[in-house]
């Protein structure tokens, strides 16, 4: 199951990794210019001696002129006779009657600042990191970026994946590539994850519990429609093995009376199983049986119906007309889309047009254990918006097993690293 897929994926998701790589080159080194040595000049210490001595020499030569010059006689000094000054008499101080002028103490408020909280203090990046991260971290234009994707879109394309799903991928991946700066190193690991993480979110859609629901209610009715040829006679027929194992019994409503031997195939599983089939004749209304069918299952405290319609196609109005009026009188618990797995986009344009239709609920995909590509398992969910419930593996009753995304997961786990080598 998925080996085709998970073969082309390899390869497509490598050849992605290296362009992506050698788009991301490596810028040199910036080194810094050595720098000049700046030499200081010193002074040879014989000239600064030889000054000083000059220096001393004038000194001695100026003091021995001092000492040569003939003594000068002082003259005597002339005192004068001081005339006494005349007092002066100060008038009596005028006292003035003291005023005493009462104070007001004023309280001023001083409006409340508040605190404005400083920010975090980030770290700069010093001039080596940046030069580091120049070099190992770079981006990838849009106009790049769809180049090499073109090689991984052939891929999905190959294997019967949407349209909706590729471009959904598409931009998955974008969003982590274009214009963001990424490693050299972890590519392989950035372009495996995304891969992964959209595939998973092709799945996100609301879980039906169908053994769970069934108890809830009796009986409870189940309508299976889908195209001719997709194994919906025989899904049908494990479906009801299925609930046997919960200890629950069912009813068939062989309501295909349209195509050849299409109620001796439904009558045959029902022997085989032992239980109940109703049936009427070749031409009759579709809507009749199933009605019938659902009296008899309330009549016998009967658990389960599962009615059976003609394979039909939605360009076919009469049988579409049929096929709803079948809806509309048998009033359904879920509508089950049952899906041929190897029609990959087919199956998922089918399931389109029935919930257009007549509203679908869930989807089985038959023959799922041949389908190599797994676009159809990929893809249904993602654009009918509706849960994939089980996968036919084979021709048995018990060959019905319980969809999970991780059943995906398992089959298309590869290393984009492993596939480079190995087309090199």
């Amino acid at each position: 199951m998925f080996k085709f897929l998970k073969e082309k994926l390899k390869k497509a998701a490598a050849k992605f990794s290296r362009g992506v790589k050698e788009s991301v080159k490596e810028e040199p080194e910036v080194k810094e210019a050595p720098k000049k040595e700046v030499k200081k000049e010193i002074k040879k210490p014989e000239t600064v001696f030889e000054t000083i001595k000059e220096r001393l020499k004038k000194k001695e030569e100026k003091y021995e002129e001092i000492k040569i010059r003939p003594k000068v006689e002082k003259k005597p000094e002339i005192k004068r006779e001081e005339k006494p000054k005349p007092e002066i008499k100060k008038k009596p101080a005028i006292k003035r009657p003291e005023v005493k002028i009462k104070e007001k103490k004023v309280e001023v408020k001083k409006p409340e600042v508040k605190k404005v909280p400083k920010k975090p203090e980030v770290p700069k990046p010093s001039i080596l990191g940046k030069i580091k991260e120049k070099i190992t971290k770079t981006t990838i234009s849009d106009e790049k970026f769809n180049d090499l994707f073109w090689d991984l879109e052939l891929a999905l394309l190959e294997n019967s994946v949407a349209v909706e799903v590729i471009e959904k991928i598409k931009q998955d991946l974008g969003n982590k590539l274009v214009d963001v700066p990424i490693k050299r190193r972890g590519i392989e690991d950035l372009i495996k994850n995304s891969l992964m993480d959209s595939i998973s979110a092709l799945f996100d859609v609301e879980k039906i519990d169908l053994i769970g629901m069934a108890k809830e209610k009796k009986p409870f009715v189940i309508a299976f429609v889908g195209v001719n040829g997709v194994g919906k006679t025989t899904t049908i027929a494990k479906v009801a093995k299925l609930f046997e194992k919960n200890n629950m019994m069912c009813v068939l409503a062989a309501a295909d009376t349209f195509r050849t031997a299409a109620i001796e195939q439904l009558e045959e599983h029902a022997n085989k199983l032992g239980i109940k089939c109703i049936k009427h004749e070749y031409g009759s209304d579709s809507a009749a049986v199933a009605f019938d069918a659902i009296k008899h299952a309330t009549a016998t405290n009967k658990d389960v119906v599962l009615i059976d319609t003609a394979g039909r196609t939605h360009v076919n109005k009469n049988l579409m007309d049929e096929l709803k009026k079948v809806v509309r009188v048998s009033k359904p618990d879920l509508v089950i889309f049952v899906g041929d797995a190897l029609t990959g986009n087919d199956a998922v344009e089918q399931a389109k047009e029935f919930n257009v239709a007549v509203g679908i609920d869930g989807v089985i995909l038959a023959k799922s254990d041949v389908d190599e590509k797994g676009g159809a398992a990929i893809s249904i969910s993602y654009v009918t918006k509706k849960p994939i419930l089980y996968l036919g593996t084979g021709q048995g009753y018990e060959d019905l097993n319980k969809f999970t995304p991780d059943l995906i997961f398992e089959h298309l786990k590869f290393e984009v690293a492993s596939a480079e080598n190995e087309e090199e």
